[in-house]
């Protein structure tokens, strides 16, 4: 069992004021513990006092004061630092503490939210349409072209009010948000190249489909969530073809900035004070009555505000999110985020980098044949439990634990192979789905991983909903979604509990989530190997897996691949 621990539920508010002393607490054998901060810069020590003791474990207190926006802090245990990676026995930059921030939290429901991610033209349709110039139409059951120039203009037709007419789908399944991929209009089936910001794809149902929408996920109590890109539009924009240049990135020669090159999506200029205005009137109107978005996905949010000398990204992130008021923002970054959040901006990020790949590395089919690792040229490596968990936390120990907890944890996406290709098989995609619905973090499941639908890449993966294709609902895999699912929205302690790391291994991860009032422990294990005994482990009643219940001193269950989770007895 971990001797020395802390993270950032074990604090008396993670929403501080500034001028706030916030106490933290420790979980350490020790004989004398210092927390140390950095108010204006400068190392402050504080001593600690014991707390309680709770049987063999000690709990000791101190008080933080909050000097700055983004306070951080580490402990001082006999001559060894913790911090967010841990105990180490030598000095540390200070990347790694712990931090309390000051800024306007995320809304309070995204603690509970369960994300649903909807490539919209592929979902669901209500009516047949005509297809538009630039498309191919397609029958539902068309195959994806997976790779091509055929490939963005496939067109299937789904729709706003298709969505709608699905949601007991959703409700089957247990989620409680729903995230669009974009919805304005545009010449492409996926529409990142919007023609406009003003009004819904007629394709889609236009504006009433949305209102409509809203409307009917709201009457289930749950949520909306629309898809910006703020870094570029189509190149058939109406401010683009208006010939607005200050508002892009236009040379003396009448050449302009594009994302990656692609002459198609004109990058925006956040330098000009007028797209500012524009885009903070684009984000606050969609949030208000009749449509009612309760928040928004901010496409290639690692790029947006960026080119070249400019370094615009922070000063967007800000002036978007207040211009947002109360809904949530979570920007996309496929790559390190760490330097990104924490800033009075996006309030999460979609976490490629500190939770897909890492589990994608661990978990992939021995026979996985993919051209490279989202990106990464030589396809998905193999990597061990070990390998996995430093991941995990090198990622998330540069994040304040309000934002680790609003970011959102994904298997697959749009933009991505799906999990089962990756892993090959049901068993392992359960053992990914429990760790998805079990670690801190915003689980989003994205359409079709709950009938363990396939794809190679992202196009690939964009697969129309199977609705009257039985054969290729894997209703097992459903069932374990929706079981985990469940029990996330169950128990208070995988939703709002702290997180200790307990064991590793080649083969199997370990951990408890734990509030004041109750914790459950996980074993995720990818293959059978060597027995887990943990050290002064209670007894406890198994309520996900199958595995018997805890005794204390037993073994954890040896056989794999598996996903277990046991409520212990406190």
């Amino acid at each position: 069992m971990t001797v020395h621990h802390h993270d950032g539920t074990l604090v008396s508010t993670q929403t501080p004021a500034l001028g706030d002393t916030v106490t933290v607490f420790l979980r350490a054998r020790a004989n004398r513990v210092f927390v140390r901060s950095t108010p204006d810069g400068e190392p402050h020590f504080t001593e600690a006092v014991v707390d309680r003791v709770d049987g063999d474990t000690t709990w000791w207190r101190a008080g933080v004061e909050v000097r700055n926006p983004v306070t951080t802090y580490r402990f001082l245990v006999d001559g060894r630092w913790v911090n967010a990676l841990g105990t180490v026995d030598h000095d540390v930059p200070d990347a790694y503490d712990f931090r309390l921030v000051t800024y306007d939290p995320p809304p309070a429901w995204a603690r509970d939210a369960v994300v649903y991610q909807i490539f919209p033209d592929r979902f669901a349709r209500s009516i047949p349409r005509a297809a538009p110039d630039w498309a191919i139409p397609c029958d539902w059951d068309t195959p994806v072209i997976g790779r091509g120039p055929e490939t963005p203009r496939q067109f299937y037709g789904g729709d706003l009010d298709g969505i709608a007419g699905r949601l007991d789908h959703l409700e089957r399944l247990g989620v409680n948000t729903v995230y669009l991929t974009p919805i304005f209009p545009a010449p492409s089936n996926h529409r990142y190249d919007a023609s406009s910001f003003d009004r819904v794809d007629p394709l889609l149902g236009g504006d009433e489909a949305l209102a409509r929408l809203a409307d009917a996920v709201h009457a289930r109590g749950w949520r909306l969530i629309g898809d910006i890109t703020a870094n570029h539009t189509g190149d058939g924009h109406e401010w683009f073809t208006a010939g607005e240049r200050d508002l892009y990135y236009f040379d003396a020669d009448g050449d302009y900035e594009s994302w990656k090159g692609v002459k198609s999506l004109p990058k925006l200029n956040w330098g000009s004070a007028e797209l500012r205005r524009r885009m903070s009137t684009v984000v606050r109107r969609w949030l208000g009555p009749p449509y009612g978005l309760d928040g928004w996905r901010v496409d290639v949010a690692n790029m947006t505000g960026r080119c070249g000398a400019d370094a615009y990204t922070h000063e967007v992130a800000a002036l978007l999110r207040a211009a947002a008021g109360d809904a949530l923002f979570v920007a996309e970054h496929a790559h390190d985020f760490t330097g990104e959040l924490d800033r009075d901006g996006w309030q999460g990020t979609m976490n490629y980098a500190g939770f897909l790949r890492p589990l994608w590395s661990w978990l992939r089919a021995d026979e996985l044949d993919l051209p490279d690792f989202l990106g990464v040229p030589g396809g998905v490596p193999r990597r061990d439990g070990r390998a996995v968990l430093a991941t995990m936390r090198e990622f998330a120990a540069r994040l304040s634990w309000r934002t680790l907890v609003h970011s959102w944890q994904l298997l697959s996406s749009h933009d991505t192979a799906r999990i089962r290709t990756v892993v090959g098989d049901a068993d392992r995609q359960e053992v990914a789905a429990g760790l998805l619905l079990t670690l801190p973090g915003t689980p989003m499941v994205f359409a079709g991983d709950e009938w363990g639908l396939r794809g190679v890449n992202g196009e690939d993966s964009r697969t129309p909903m199977p609705w009257d294709r039985p054969g290729e609902q894997d209703e097992a895999t459903f069932g374990r979604y929706r079981d985990l699912i469940a029990l996330r929205r169950g128990t208070t302690a995988l939703r709002h509990g702290g997180l200790r790391w307990l064991y590793a291994d080649a083969d199997a991860l370990v951990f408890a989530r734990e509030t004041p009032g109750e914790a459950v422990l996980v074993l995720a294990r990818r293959a059978s190997g060597a027995p887990v005994r943990l050290a002064g482990l209670p007894g406890g009643e198994n309520v996900y897996g199958g595995a018997p219940d805890l005794r204390s001193g037993d073994a954890l269950p040896a056989d794999g691949p598996t996903f277990q989770v046991w409520r212990l007895l406190t």
